[in-house]
């Protein structure tokens, strides 16, 4: 197990380095670079802008330097300082709006991968162990709305409805009075409420497709022979389902919190627009626009660690729950 261990920590350092060369580079792609772009905007506006001004920013935030002396300073005052750049659009160090948007983000996303899987795990259970009955096929149904639906159009139903209804509005992870306050019990209970909608809505497609999976996965256990010869024996059907079909099937659910979680931090952009959330998907997006390279870079660099260690924990877990994994 430890060896299986470190061979997945050494190859997730080397996929971060590789990651971290990638992104600087694909981000470089586009013509000019962040001044270019500013400049343009301001000339669009009519505005005027000495060519001393724009070299002395080139020269003031390193875009002069090559390539590769601007991926070291990067990388290395990440890796060794912490220190993640100076956001050219919002004049603000990119640390600051990096940790304000992930840790709601994050928090978001965690909380919806509980949902989904609180949801799904006994759905997905009850339509395999009750194949094609009334509650198999409306699940189906329930599960294929969900899939077809997409995140951004339920959000703004359930945003009408909310607001026709019930006179409130969803949009936002706070009220206006919490907006700003410290953290206290009751900011926390109303970011808790105001959890519930996107949780729904960013969970509905994952709760669906995990139920698919997992149900095609348990029928394909009940079947084999190993069951029949433990129902034989005469043991009972609820230890015989939940003690080795099941346990076999739940592969799929511990393997989805490698994709799940970036998926939900950075998949959930017109979403998080819709609904006026503060995660990270807008902010990228904009950086991404205007070319900012030190923001958009750690952003990618931050969902791609999220991405990794993700997988790396999907594995350690299923390696505890199936050793057969561990030899792999």
């Amino acid at each position: 197990m430890l060896a299986f261990i470190a061979r997945r920590i050494v190859y997730m350092l080397v996929t971060l380095v590789a990651i971290s060369v990638m992104t600087f580079f694909i981000i470089q792609l586009p013509p000019g670079d962040y001044v270019t772009a500013m400049v343009a905007q301001l000339n669009l506006q009519g505005t005027t802008v000495d060519p001393a001004e724009m070299a002395a920013l080139r020269a003031r935030y390193g875009l002069d330097d090559p390539l590769p002396v601007q991926y070291w300073k990067w990388i290395s005052n990440i890796v060794f300082a912490g220190d993640f750049g100076f956001s050219l659009q919002w004049r603000r160090p990119v640390a600051d709006l990096l940790w304000n948007r992930l840790g709601l983000t994050f928090v978001l996303a965690l909380v919806t991968l509980l949902f989904i899987w609180a949801i799904s795990l006994p759905i997905g259970i009850y339509t395999a162990v009750r194949k094609n009955t009334v509650g198999d096929y409306l699940a189906t149904f329930i599960g294929v709305i969900g899939l077809a639906i997409p995140n951004f159009l339920f959000a703004l139903v359930l945003m009408y409805i909310s607001f026709k209804y019930f006179d409130t509005g969803i949009g936002g992870l706070f009220s206006p009075e919490y907006e700003n306050a410290p953290w206290s019990l009751g900011k926390l209970l109303d970011l808790g409420s105001h959890l519930i909608i996107p949780t729904i809505v960013l969970g509905t497609s994952g709760t669906a497709a995990l139920i698919r999976i997992l149900r095609a996965n348990l029928l394909d256990e009940l079947a084999k022979p190993y069951v029949t010869t433990a129902r034989a024996y005469g043991v009972s059907e609820r230890k015989l389902l939940l003690k080795y079909p099941v346990r076999v099937a739940l592969n799929p659910f511990i393997s989805t919190v490698g994709w799940v979680l970036p998926t939900l931090v950075s998949g959930a952009t017109i979403t998080a627009v819709v609904l006026n959330l503060p995660m990270t998907g807008p902010l990228l997006l904009q950086a991404l626009i205007s070319q900012d390279m030190y923001l958009a870079g750690s952003f990618i660099m931050m969902l791609s660690a999220l991405t990794v260690v993700g997988t790396l924990l999907s594995d350690l877990l299923l390696a505890w729950l199936d050793p057969r994994i561990r030899y792999t």
